[in-house]
């Protein structure tokens, strides 16, 4: 069952030890906004499927991400998020797996629920009802045949 969550409110993020980020909700409209970002539209045609997920996941990321906490500057002074230091923090491997795991993920299993297919009516699946007739008599295996000489 798809539960839905009428409040709309951001949520805390676990990235890293210390590190959380709160996002927005994952959105139709965020997911549009990201899509027609002009960095992801500024991605070369011919570009590798991973260089695609990075400019898409930063888009995502500058445009879900409200604050952070335990993310610093070079000298340990908290930073607040801007467009560089999302995109610099999405640059740690880690990090950027996180973010795909914890966020990016839950948006794409839910729509890999509504791919999913539907019983087969006729097909081998349990909603399918039998349409063939059983066999008369049954076959010999090549196991029976030995044995019965």
């Amino acid at each position: 069952m798809l539960t839905l969550d009428l409040t709309n409110a951001p949520r805390w993020h676990d990235l890293a030890p210390g590190v959380r980020v709160q996002l927005r909700p994952l959105t139709t409209a965020l997911m549009v906004a990201t899509r027609s970002d002009p960095a992801v539209e500024a991605v070369p045609e011919g570009a590798s499927d991973e260089e695609r997920a990075v400019a898409v996941a930063k888009a995502l990321a500058r445009r879900a991400m409200l604050a952070w906490e335990g993310i610093g500057d070079v000298d340990g002074n908290a930073i607040a998020p801007s467009p560089e230091a999302i995109d610099a923090l999405l640059d740690i491997w880690p990090i950027f797996e996180a973010f795909q795991l914890t966020y990016v993920s839950r948006g794409l299993l839910l729509e890999q629920e509504k791919n999913a297919s539907a019983l087969s009516p006729n097909g081998p699946s349990a909603g399918a009802s039998v349409t063939a007739k059983p066999a008369r008599k049954r076959a010999k295996t090549a196991q029976s045949a030995r044995t019965s000489r």
